[in-house]
């Protein structure tokens, strides 16, 4: 099971001098203690700990009740109270300061989704309400923003620098504690495919990572930060040495959209695309390469009109190695609409550099009370290039289902993906809405939600 996290364990770094680098020993200054040399963090951990904060919030949530308590007559009859149509939420989390003249913080998305308060706690005992300034949930990330008095902040690092075996620390607020530090290794580098988020590069450590250090940072040896703590591997719901990072330069680069646009500008090729397999590469006769092969180019996409093809291997973006889909979609997600991407391409083995204007994504979206008025209350729209379900799935994604609507009595809800009406396939908007006004009595409605399918009636 694949969990969100907000906390951290204590571990202690103990490393034998004989077996540290001369740059690492640079990096752990020499205490003594009762007259023994002994390699520590603490000259580095407190120079970069002012810059973590703790980061409270308070929400509200609309509840989910039962239909029959909304009829007057059946709660007047049964004696049923008056059932609260909204709930008060708290969270924990942590966050860091990177600009410390205007205040800025970086935290993860779900730390302060849907608050309506957030407070951020500095590590001198301040506390300071903070202001949302952007969200990016496809990535979890969001900054936010407190008075620029007396901030310290972290010093970003190039996190493409960093190797497997890198020492690193995190630094947050696990259970609520108050700030606590842990360490650990670079794990591995590159994790995708998780379905923890929409674009996904993380870096993976085991450094302890639990429930409350969401948001918190991951510094190297140097006390530069190398990315924000966001989730962990917990098959039995508690930390097992296996957590994740969002790299600083995915970060930094979202942060940068946040606070010029207030959200994230993704941009669209308009390809679907599958890893370079061992397999592939041998039929496409291509040798000691990686990359992501286009498996389909959409008609009219800035892809389709710059020339790229089905069956062409893309193998750099920029100049930069693409190491799979997954790498690709993160790399063009993250690019500005109307930038120029250069890419390097294999086609029948032979390198192209084909050069695409990037478009913004956009998607459309289907108010279906003014198509089908049993459908009011529902908003749908087409799977963004972006999902993991691009490209894999055909239909029609849930945007938001109003509660007490038809639709939501029959059991629809918000990012099930409608795949047919009445046995027709919902693939665009114009067959949504031809399927159904081709109905006159009833819906029914092929769905899937997350691994499983279902069929829901709509009378």
């Amino acid at each position: 099971m694949k969990a969100r996290f907000r906390s951290v364990t204590a571990s202690v770094l103990l490393v034998a001098a004989g077996m540290l680098s001369a740059s690492v020993m640079a990096a752990l200054p020499l205490a003594d203690s009762q007259g023994v040399a002994m390699p520590t963090l603490a000259p580095m951990i407190e120079k970069a700990a002012p810059a973590v904060v703790n980061i409270s919030t308070r929400g509200r949530v609309r509840v989910e009740d039962n239909p029959l308590f909304q009829d007057p007559f059946f709660r007047r009859f049964f004696g049923a109270p008056d059932m609260p149509r909204e709930r008060l939420t708290q969270s924990l989390g942590s966050g860091v300061v990177v600009d410390a003249a205007k205040g800025y913080v970086l935290t993860n998305n779900h730390v302060v989704d849907k608050a309506d308060e957030i407070t951020v706690t500095l590590r001198d005992g301040r506390s300071l309400s903070a202001k949302l300034i952007g969200a990016d949930p496809e990535a979890d990330v969001a900054v936010i923003q407190i008075p620029a008095q007396n901030l310290s902040a972290l010093p970003l690092a190039d996190s493409t620098r960093l190797r497997v075996g890198d020492f690193v620390v995190a630094i947050g607020n696990p259970f609520g504690l108050g700030q606590t530090v842990t360490s650990g290794i670079v794990s591995a580098l590159g994790r995708t495919g998780l379905g923890i988020e929409g674009y996904e590069n993380f870096i993976q450590t085991d450094a302890s990572i639990n429930p409350g250090n969401s948001g918190g940072a991951l510094v190297n040896l140097r006390g530069e930060l190398v990315g924000v703590n966001t989730a962990i591997l917990a098959p039995g719901g508690g930390n097992v040495g296996i957590g994740f990072a969002i790299p600083s330069n995915m970060a930094h680069d979202i942060m940068r959209q946040l606070v010029t646009y207030g959200e994230v500008k993704r941009g669209q090729l308009g390809v679907v695309m599958q890893d370079l397999t061992p397999d592939l590469a041998k039929a496409f006769n291509i040798k000691g390469q990686s990359g992501a092969v286009v498996a389909k180019v959409l008609k009219g996409s800035p892809a389709d009109k710059a020339g790229l093809a089905a069956g062409d291997v893309v193998t750099t973006v920029n100049g930069n190695p693409v190491r799979g889909a997954a790498d690709l979609r993160n790399v063009v997600g993250l690019l500005r609409v109307g930038e120029k991407v250069a890419l390097g391409v294999l086609r029948d083995g032979n390198p192209h550099t084909i050069n695409v204007l990037i478009a913004q994504a956009s998607q459309a979206k289907v108010d279906m009370g003014r198509v089908q008025p049993r459908l009011a209350g529902a908003t749908l729209g087409m799977i963004e290039e972006g999902s993991p379900l691009y490209g894999r799935i055909e239909g029609m994604v849930v945007l938001d289902v109003e509660s007490g609507s038809r639709a939501w009595d029959a059991g629809l809800r918000k990012d099930d993906i409608i795949q047919s009406i009445n046995r027709l396939p919902v693939r665009t908007v114009d067959e949504l809405k031809r399927a159904v006004k081709a109905s006159e009595r009833r819906l029914l409605l092929a769905v899937r939600r997350g691994r499983s399918g279902m069929f829901l009636v709509i009378q």
